[in-house]
């Protein structure tokens, strides 16, 4: 019945259409029910009815009108032309169609349920879209996050780098949301989008609400099919990623990568930069960016993610209603069939350009992700590149052959890589280091894997999911990771497999791939018995994954609103024996964790003078040996914990379990009091700390920023405010000593007074006992005093730095303002610098990125003291040299018309709104809470404060921004930094 109901109904209409000329466009959908019946329609009939006028895209058809505009098109064409049609055709072909439209809620088949595993639920809907949902009643947040299966990988000849290319595209709008970044800015969303080798992600989290899932998830269908790929806009965005792509081009170590990679694929796409090369970014023809975008941005090509505080029955009704419509394209998805030969000998790459300090690396290639070895070689780079109980770290760096060490594998749909490598000092011997980096990788016959090496890497790895497991945005992430390698469900198996992994297993694998003949490094050497690695195919997963359950699901948290109000409401403060000052925000979350900042206050101006150096090293001892542990202990303690911390002498952030919150006091007070201050550790601190600022010698982003910095603030030398060059760091550090060191920590360092904060699943009254019982009697040897900020009244300059070889070039740019942060006119002020360039939507972005596509990234700041009245507004660009002038012309100009015609009506009402959306959503955080807690408690304040100040910008006009923005910034007086290579 309905089969032949709709075929009467597009006969009909079809006449009537025919008849008056009217062609429709192929990309809207009919009903839904109306797609279904003609699925089964033969093709012949179809065409017989409507051909060449309709376009079948897996058996679905698509109209661009609906039926209710279908049917006022028809009466306008009939009023207008005259066409002797009888209504009755009409009539009838209408009635049928919108009698198979009445039933469209009654015969919508729901999205289908699929694996669920420990709180991961999945569904398909008929057109192949995967829809993961992963609620978090804790949370305050919805993100929608979809992942596209394209990334560089899918990528042809003339086309390196569109997958990331297009993803700068999508942003520039769609059919319905033709101004994407505002809309998103409006709704003080924090979105993004990332492409790699296997995909392109999309995402956007915002406060939790049924109307922004809904606006998020109608706008990523949208965008889906209806993107606007427009010339004019590829041709200013191909200059913003053309001016990334340069920004890379200024790290050797990554264009020492990129060289070995090349050498390891020499036919496979993983061989190919993600950002691309300079000539396809350059010349890609907007036909094929569209056709690109046509085969892959398809919904059996895609997944999407819905986590946070949501109800997923409405959810997946909202899915569908946006989704549904969307109809699977007739064609097939591309197929890929390059696979890379086995390599059959090292092979070697010598990289020679500016730079300052050398590095050794080496590469190999491994199976793809899903392989059931990929968990053995995980455990096996850990144990290789870890720091400090890493091979590497103990055979270069603490004989000291090196700074650093790393050590990398990255898990990929096709056999991917991993990745080693040593950054040598200045002027050091390179033969030495890199005898010693091979020497560690392939001597694994000589030097077996240990039991102790496995049990510490498998920690820390299994640490890392149940971290990802607690935290749902890295959830979101990791299934999005997995699903490009071949399944989310693979996040759990490859989790199980990592429980199970032996030292057999670590062992063999180190034997099968880390290999002279699977090498790539310095040299070639050509051997008649090449002893080749053979690299298996990408798993089986279909059997792998069969009747896969997972383990128990995580422990939820719970809903919690962090208003101001009810932050107060919840808040704890106290004050310990020795002044400490404590702010405890008890609250249930996922997984049980917790947040803690601990900020120390010690010295005074006198005290302080000429002992930067000494001091600052005196803090990276603390974590690097103490009376009960040795830096290796005391890392594996925090492991074994799976407590994230850093630690120095300014406080320490703390994330771990509430179970483990005791345990990890206890070793940050036992660093803190108790350190011993090794000589062979403080030597590797120094290399570590020299090797870093040798690396900054001709970085053009770390000149402008400090010669910015000297400008603006020119303290006298030795002040504890003063900023150094490059080179004067480097002097201050050769001469430091370690007794400077331990002369800093013990006449000046201690607790009285210092700030601590705490967020997360814990006993109030318990951990107040914990941290007087740990810290209560530690005091300060003498008085603290608080170094003032002074108001500098510079004159205006502009100052130019060459650095020869460095294709990506920098502008800062800024001026002082006398301005406290209680002042009147700081709400305004905060605002007008949102509105300048705080956001990608801002005048200043909007003008040199969007417009003009001159810089990746160019943004302007502003920020003032609680305590005197010092503030700045700040200007930042990266940009080709050779538009060095044309970027400062703009930046000056959109503030030139800022203060010559003041701010909208709308402009600032919007930008308010968006302002005050982005700082509660700030507030969502639990580490940016506890840290906001700990800076009132040093400040005397409450989130009261906020409150008033997020009234206060609420309530501003348009004229009282415009006025504040023309009596504190004058941009004649701005001072401009600018580095990079002006040839």
């Amino acid at each position: 019945m309905t089969l032949w109901l709709a075929i009467v109904g597009i006969a009909a209409v079809t006449y009537a259409l025919r008849a008056s000329f009217l062609l429709l466009p192929a990309q809207a959908q009919l009903p839904s029910p109306l797609r279904r019946a003609l699925r089964y329609v033969p093709p012949a009939v179809l065409t017989a009815i409507w051909a060449p006028e309709i376009l079948l895209r897996g058996g679905a058809l698509q109209l661009t009108l609906g039926n209710e505009r279908l049917l006022a098109g028809l009466v306008a064409i009939v009023a207008a032309w005259r066409f002797r049609l009888t209504y009755l055709t009409i009539a009838a072909g209408m009635i049928a169609l919108h009698l198979l439209a009445a039933g469209d809620a009654a015969a919508a088949e729901a999205p289908r349920k699929g694996a669920a595993i420990e709180g991961v639920t999945e569904h398909r809907l008929d057109n192949g879209l995967r829809v993961l949902t992963i609620p978090d009643p804790a949370a305050d947040t919805v993100t929608v996050h979809l992942t596209y299966l394209v990334g560089s990988r899918q990528e042809g000849y003339g086309e390196r780098g569109m997958a990331h290319l297009l993803e700068h595209m999508l942003f520039k709008g769609s059919r319905r949301h033709p101004d994407l970044k505002r809309e998103l800015a409006e709704r003080g969303a924090r979105w993004n989008a990332t492409t790699a080798y296997d995909r392109t992600n999309y995402y956007e989290t915002m406060p939790a609400s049924e109307a922004g899932l809904e606006w998020a998830l109608a706008m990523e269908a949208d965008r889906m099919v209806n993107s606007r790929i427009a010339e004019a806009d590829l041709d200013s965005e191909m200059t913003v990623v053309r001016n990334e792509f340069e920004m890379g081009e200024n790290d050797p170590g990554a264009v020492l990568f990129q060289r070995t990679l090349q050498l390891a694929y020499s036919w496979h796409n993983y061989g190919h930069p993600i950002i691309g090369v300079r000539s396809d970014i350059e010349n890609v023809p907007i036909a094929r960016l569209r056709a690109f975008y046509r085969s892959w941005y398809r919904p059996d090509n895609a997944m999407l993610i819905v986590a946070g505080r949501f109800d997923p029955a409405r959810a997946l009704a909202r899915v569908e209603e946006s989704f549904g419509p969307i109809a699977r394209p007739a064609q097939a998805l591309p197929a890929l069939y390059t696979r890379e030969p086995v390599q059959d000998g090292a092979r070697a790459v010598i990289l020679r350009r500016r730079g300052e300090a050398p590095i050794v690396s080496a590469l190999y290639r491994v199976p793809a992700g899903s392989d059931p070895d990929y968990p053995a070689l995980d455990v096996l780079v850990n144990l290789i590149g870890s720091a400090p109980s890493g091979r590497l770290h103990r055979a270069l760096v603490q004989r000291g052959l090196a700074s650093f060490t790393w050590g990398t594998e990255r898990a990929l749909h096709d056999p991917g890589f991993a990745s080693f490598g040593a950054g040598l000092a200045k002027g050091a011997a390179v033969a030495p280091a890199r005898a010693a980096l091979i020497d560690t990788l392939e001597g694994f016959a000589r030097r077996p894997v240990r039991a102790d090496e496995v049990e510490r890497a498998k920690t820390e790895l299994l640490n890392d999911f149940d971290n990802a497991q607690r935290n749902t945005p890295s959830l979101v992430q990791a299934l999005s990771e997995f699903a490009a390698i071949g399944d989310w469900r693979l996040f759990y198996l490859y989790r199980d497999r990592l429980r199970a992994v032996g030292v057999a297993d670590v062992q063999r694998v180190a034997s099968a791939y880390f290999k002279p003949a699977n090498r790539v490094l310095g040299e070639f050497l050509p051997s008649e018995n090449p002893d080749r690695a053979l690299i298996p195919p990408p798993a089986d997963l279909e059997r792998a994954l069969a009747g896969y359950r997972g383990g128990k699901a995580l422990e939820e948290g719970e809903a919690f609103d962090p208003t101001p109000a009810n932050i107060e409401k919840r808040v704890i403060r106290g004050t310990l024996a020795n002044g400490i000052r404590v702010a405890l925000l008890p609250r249930k979350t996922r997984g049980r964790v917790v947040v803690a900042r601990l900020r120390l206050h010690w010295g005074d101006e006198q005290s302080l003078r000429g002992r930067d150096a000494a001091c600052s090293l005196a803090g990276g001892m603390l974590t690097r040996g103490s009376r009960g542990h040795s830096r290796a202990e005391l890392s594996d303690a925090f492991e074994r914990l799976n407590a994230s911390v850093s630690l120095d002498e300014g406080g320490a952030a703390l994330t771990v379990p509430g179970e483990h919150l005791a345990g990890a006091l206890r070793l940050v007070a036992e660093a803190y009091r108790q350190p011993v201050f090794p000589a062979a550790e403080f030597e590797q601190l120094k290399r570590e700390a020299l090797t870093g600022l040798e690396q900054r010698i001709g970085n053009p982003s770390a000149i402008a920023r400090v010669q910015l910095a000297r400008r603006l603030a020119p303290y006298p030398k030795g002040h504890p405010r003063y900023t150094g060059t490059t080179e004067e760091e480097i002097a201050s550090l050769k001469a430091a000593t370690l007794g400077d060191a331990e002369s800093c920590y013990r006449d000046l360092l201690g607790a009285t007074g210092a700030d601590f904060a705490a967020v997360g699943d814990f006993d109030p009254a318990a951990l107040q006992g914990l941290l007087a019982a740990l810290f209560g009697d530690w005091k300060t040897p003498r008085p603290f005093a608080r170094v003032p900020a002074r108001l500098f009244d510079t004159a205006p300059a502009q100052a130019e730095f060459r650095t020869p070889g460095k294709a990506n070039a920098v502008l800062r740019a800024g001026l002082n303002i006398g301005l406290r942060d209680d002042d009147p006119d700081y709400p305004a002020m905060l605002l007008a610098n949102y509105l300048l360039g705080g956001s990608l939507s801002a005048r200043i972005p909007h003008r040199v990125r969007e417009k003009e596509g001159l810089s990746y990234s160019v943004y302007t700041s502003f920020g003032a003291s609680a305590f005197e009245p010092v503030a700045g507004f700040r200007v930042a660009a990266i940009y080709a040299p050779g538009n060095r002038e044309r970027v400062t012309q703009a930046i000056r100009e959109e503030l030139a018309r800022a203060l010559r015609e003041g701010f909208g009506a709308a402009e600032v009402e919007r930008g308010a709104r968006a302002l005050v959306e982005a700082r509660r959503l700030a507030r969502r955080n639990d580490g940016m809470l506890a840290y906001r807690l700990a800076d009132y408690l040093d400040k005397g304040r409450g989130f009261d404060w906020d409150a008033r100040l997020e009234r206060r910008v609420l309530a501003l006009d348009a004229q009282q921004v415009s006025a504040a923005l023309r009596r504190h910034l004058d941009p004649t007086r701005l001072s401009i930094v600018t580095a990079g290579d002006f040839r």
